[in-house]
């Protein structure tokens, strides 16, 4: 399917942001028709997630990969779709940017960039089904295409209310799963 590189996006709702910029979410969604006809397959990640693993995923700010804003902690196929982990590094200024403009809600968006491996396109309806993607990065954007994958937490230091941060990830995309399915 060539070599174009490909960006699908999705909105997420910031619940709580706190001071080390960590979150986790969904950055797609299997079974769901984006705005640009597009849907998802299960195991569409499965050879790049193996290839590259959660570090060979770069978090990008606006697929401008001049603007690298984090890191993926990590990314893995579930029932649902494409979960995320991963945390803004602060210490960029770009990320402080987005940390304050996620805390307050000003920016809300998943997007990830990749290139078509297999694909499927049905003549009659437009839709294509993605089969299996390469799957380069994923980035924070402003303007989301999938609207039903959500970031489900922004989490601050690793022991506080609730728990380890991984114990509040998982309640966190528990609830989210409970809210998509």
């Amino acid at each position: 399917m060539g070599h174009l590189t490909e960006r699908k996006f999705a909105p997420a709702k910031l619940t709580e942001v706190e001071p080390d910029g960590s979150f986790c979410g969904y950055a797609s969604l299997f079974g769901r028709r984006d705005m640009g006809g597009d849907i998802v397959m299960p195991g569409a990640f499965r050879k790049s997630l193996a290839e590259r693993g959660a570090a060979g995923i770069r978090m990008l700010f606006q697929h401008d990969p001049a603007e690298p804003i984090g890191v993926w902690s990590e990314v893995r196929e579930d029932a649902s779709g494409l979960f995320v982990a991963g945390r803004l590094t602060l210490g960029v200024e770009r990320a402080r940017e987005m940390h304050a403009l996620m805390r307050e809600g000003g920016l809300d968006g998943l997007s990830i960039g990749y290139r078509t491996r297999r694909g499927r396109k049905d003549a009659r309806t437009g839709t294509r089904r993605l089969f299996e993607v390469d799957l380069w990065e994923i980035s924070v954007v402003t303007f989301p295409m999938l609207s039903e994958a959500r970031i489900a937490a922004v989490k601050g230091m690793a022991n506080g209310a609730g728990g380890t941060l991984a114990a509040r990830m998982r309640r966190a995309a528990a609830r989210l799963k409970t809210r998509i399915i």
